[in-house]
């Protein structure tokens, strides 16, 4: 008998990598490319972590303190090697909403709690069910937050003159409507330039950091022709030159209560987001990443980058892939990642005033563009018709109503779907038309098969609540006639209290009528469930093997 493997102690399970990378003979070479994967990856997450703050509806500088301060934490905390953290598109939608409803103090405190309460969900060892969320629901709310984004960028893609801009999709898009003779061709001009210099260098440069230097060229045309365009100086002064002083924000029980439910909210998205990250690089690397430590880092990282003023810190998807593709060996890219940003920030806080707000746009344009993974959604939306029904009601909920409510109605949708399709694939027959019985492998007798005062009912597959009408149904139809009955359910590797209160129902109604009632080939964990559930002798016999539960029915 095979042996069981022992679980993995608490420390094997929250060791972070860095610690198991640098007992693997760490070296000058190792770091050597650790530097150059981090100096590459910081080139791509500084342009974009001012432009997710500022189509968050906050400062530029929050997005850097959450690249620097969350993203370091990340690395030097977490269970993936190659997992690069800091401020994600995704969360776009929600910082913004909850900006709106209780402010920048109200994000910073929403911020803190999400991150306790991703250490807790991970020091629970809660990590791997998130794991159970469909994949239409994963790519339905990507697609979806993909054109929230789009649609928040087109205000500042078109320059357009909007004192107040809708936060739902429907209202927002008729405000830009009503808005569009006030767009500005200089703005128009500059998105168009920065998309144009991001394709070209993608496609004959592939390898140099597409965004940076599309920005840059924008931010120098719109210098040098001095463009009428709203740039990072013109609307939030600039950038700081250094971190500000950590410093806990307003607590008080109603505030906390307030922001509770966009914190949850902040940590399932958090928490998904970084677990498919992290697959991600595991696909890429072919190494494994150990869920309950990376979510008890995405939490430490969350509460650090509150402390500092920061918004919410993820798993980056496009920044790790960055980083795998650049050459890293472990966490102290993503660390090196995080100093090499600060002393962006230190030295070259003055350049930012010049971006170009239009430019910043069109780079999130792009993302939102890459972020809808089109082709999976079309193959979903062919693959089947309950598919389709979890992808076109998640994404419709996400862009018309509520991420949180659209995570949560495709994922009911998605077990609904997996119930449905479980409960067709048990099996109930009724009769022996096999050749052969139980363990031994000897004969079936024929006129054993045949035989009218014994009646055998065979089930297979998962025995749950879904299937549980159906086998019921089947065993309210068996004649009445037969002194004993077989249950067979030798191929039910487990059951539920609904299905044994299904059997205890018809051990009930056999009881009444002074039939004998057989279980053949029970396992240990089904034959638990029925004997709590009073399916149990002397009401019934069990028996290991068919062949066994048949000869006892017909000597008695």
């Amino acid at each position: 008998m095979a042996s069981r493997p022992a679980d993995p102690t608490f420390t094997e399970l929250f060791t972070p990598k860095l610690v198991t990378v640098l007992r693997e003979r760490y070296g000058p070479a190792d770091l050597r490319a650790d530097a150059v994967a981090g100096l590459t990856v910081a080139i791509v997450a500084l342009p974009l972590s001012m432009a997710i703050a500022i189509a968050s509806g906050v400062t530029p500088d929050r997005g850097l303190y959450a690249a620097i301060v969350g993203g370091f934490i990340v690395s030097l905390m977490g269970g993936s090697r190659f997992q690069i953290g800091g401020p994600a598109g995704a969360f776009i939608v929600l910082v913004a909403a909850t900006v709106g409803r209780h402010g920048v103090d109200g994000l910073i405190l929403a911020t803190l709690l999400s991150g306790l309460i991703l250490v807790a969900i991970g020091l629970l060892r809660l990590g791997t069910f998130i794991k159970y969320i469909p994949y239409p629901v994963t790519v339905a709310f990507t697609a979806g937050i993909a054109v929230i984004i789009f649609a928040s960028q087109l205000r500042e893609l078109l320059g357009l003159d909007l004192e107040r801009e809708p936060g739902p999709i429907v209202p927002k898009l008729a405000a830009i409507a009503d808005a569009l003779p006030t767009a500005t061709p200089s703005a128009v001009a500059v998105a168009l330039v920065t998309v144009g210099a991001i394709a070209a260098t993608r496609r004959f440069r592939p390898h140099w950091p597409a965004m940076l230097i599309a920005v840059a060229v924008a931010s120098v045309a719109s210098w040098g022709l001095g463009l009428p365009v709203e740039t990072i100086g013109s609307r939030f002064g600039g950038i700081p030159g250094s971190l500000p002083a950590p410093h806990l924000p307003a607590l008080s029980t109603d505030k906390v209560l307030a922001v509770l439910p966009d914190a949850l909210a902040f940590a399932l998205l958090g928490g998904i987001e970084s677990l498919l990250s992290a697959v991600v690089a595991d696909s890429m690397s072919g190494r494994r990443h150990r869920s309950n430590c990376e979510l008890v880092a995405q939490g430490t990282a969350n509460v650090a980058s509150a402390l500092f003023g920061g918004i919410c810190v993820t798993g980056t998807i496009a920044r790790t892939a960055t980083n795998v593709r650049a050459g890293a060996r472990g966490p102290v890219a993503g660390m090196l990642h995080s100093a090499f940003l600060l002393l962006f920030m230190l030295a070259a806080a003055p350049l930012a005033s010049y971006i170009p707000l239009a430019a910043l746009a069109a780079v999130l344009a792009v993302v939102a563009w890459n972020m809808a993974e089109k082709h999976e959604l079309l193959a979903l939306l062919r693959s089947s018709r309950g598919d389709a029904v979890v992808v076109l009601a998640t994404f419709l909920l996400v862009v018309l109503r509520d991420l949180t409510e659209g995570i949560l109605v495709g994922f009911g949708l998605g077990a609904l779907l997996f119930l449905h399709r479980m409960a067709q694939a048990v099996e109930v027959q009724v009769g022996d038309d096999r050749a052969d019985a139980g363990d031994d492998r000897r004969p079936y007798d024929p006129d054993a098969a045949a035989d009218p005062d014994v009646a055998v009912c065979r089930i297979s597959g998962a025995f749950f609540f879904g299937a549980a009408a159906n086998v019921g149904a089947v065993l309210d139809r068996l004649a009445e006639h037969p002194k004993a009955y077989v249950l067979d359910v030798s191929g039910v590797p487990d059951l539920d209290s609904t299905a044994a209160t299904t059997i205890e129902g018809f051990v009930r109604k056999v009881e009444r009528r002074g039939a004998a009632v057989y279980v053949a080939g029970a396992r240990r964990p089904v034959r638990r469930v029925l004997l709590t559930h009073g399916v149990r002798p002397p009401r019934v016999r069990f028996k290991p093997t068919l062949a066994g539960a048949l000869a006892a029915a017909r000597a008695r």
